[in-house]
């Protein structure tokens, strides 16, 4: 049995719950079985996701109760607050801090693309602290969009986060687990500077900058960033998903296992960034298949991603020489 006090959303409720024999909290995730009409089969997946992993970062499911009118998932507690307001919330924040965070992320995601499951929208909305302790871990949340690679199986559903989402998945074509180091590639880039690789108010333009993988290290604020981080994001924000790098491969560049993070802080710079970029709910709003493939169409930008002048011309990978 659970005490609990309820948090209420547009779509469902969280219910910070202590279970009374052991005063152990957890969260409940309330959701109406009506929200659920025609969409069963997207929780049965979460569900089925979230009952096969168990990682130091990665939130949990520990049970599920189900009643006549909701359906109720008993989560692990996370109370250390998001990633970015930890960030901007620090005095002090520094190359190496943001590669430790990206450590435990790719570690993680490793875990799941080993156990053949693609998150399929990572960002910082979804990462959270467990604790309020400074040194306390970073968690990943929110399976609703996972997928368990079946044998044989293809995804092709076009999903995630306007400005996450890696160019194969915009382009319409078949893709892999490759799709969340892309993201991982995103996060980490937003991580040293404090904005967006890809930002545009235009949909069809954002898009396009995606496509064409079209991204740059602006002075002034990558001008204190090692060329070794630079060198690391290339890696994982590569367009083409067979060259990008694994998490595996990621692991292993010297930005994240070696000694290339620099200690000098960036705090200022990047916290400024932050509030100024991420204030729009915008950023935080989920596309839908429909929505990105009515956007193609109008665009035709699916069928002319094979053209050749969708290349950048001044690719920023292109000057730095790889670490590996």
């Amino acid at each position: 049995m659970y005490a609990c006090v309820c948090f209420r959303g547009a779509f469902s409720e969280v219910v910070l719950a202590e279970e009374k024999r052991t005063q152990r909290l957890v969260a409940i995730k309330c959701i109406p079985k009506k929200a659920l009409e025609g969409k069963e089969n997207n929780i049965e997946n979460e569900i089925a996701v979230l009952h096969r992993i168990k990682h130091p970062n990665i939130v949990s499911l520990e049970d599920i109760f189900e009643s006549t009118s909701h359906l109720y998932l008993v989560m692990q507690l996370v109370s250390g607050g998001e990633l970015f307001d930890r960030i901007v919330e620090k005095g002090f924040y520094t190359e190496r801090d943001a590669s430790q965070l990206i450590h435990q992320i790719l570690d993680a995601v490793k875990y799941l693309h080993d156990m053949g499951i693609v998150h399929r929208d990572l960002k910082p909305e979804n990462l959270l602290y467990y604790s309020m302790d400074e040194d306390s871990k970073i968690m990943i949340s929110d399976f609703g969009l996972s997928k368990i690679e079946g044998a044989g199986s293809v995804m092709s559903t076009a999903c995630g986060t306007p400005g996450y989402v890696a160019p194969e998945v915009l382009a319409q074509k078949p893709y892999s687990k490759a799709v969340d180091c892309w993201s991982i590639g995103v996060i980490s880039y937003i991580l040293l500077c404090g904005y967006p690789p890809f930002y545009d108010e235009n949909d069809a333009k954002l898009f396009e900058q995606i496509l064409k993988a079209e991204y740059e290290f602006d002075s002034p604020y990558w001008d204190d960033i090692s060329d070794s981080a630079k060198d690391f994001i290339c890696h994982l924000m590569e367009k083409d998903p067979l060259k990008r790098y694994t998490c595996e491969q990621a692991l292993q560049h010297p930005w994240i296992c070696g000694d290339t993070a620099l200690d000098k802080n960036i705090h200022e710079s990047v916290s400024a960034q932050i509030k100024k970029n991420f204030a729009k709910s915008k950023w935080k709003q989920a596309f839908n298949a429909t929505a990105v493939v009515r956007h193609m169409r109008k665009l035709q930008l699916g069928t002319s991603l094979e053209g050749p002048n969708l290349r950048p011309q001044n690719n920023p990978c292109s000057a730095l020489t790889s670490s590996q």
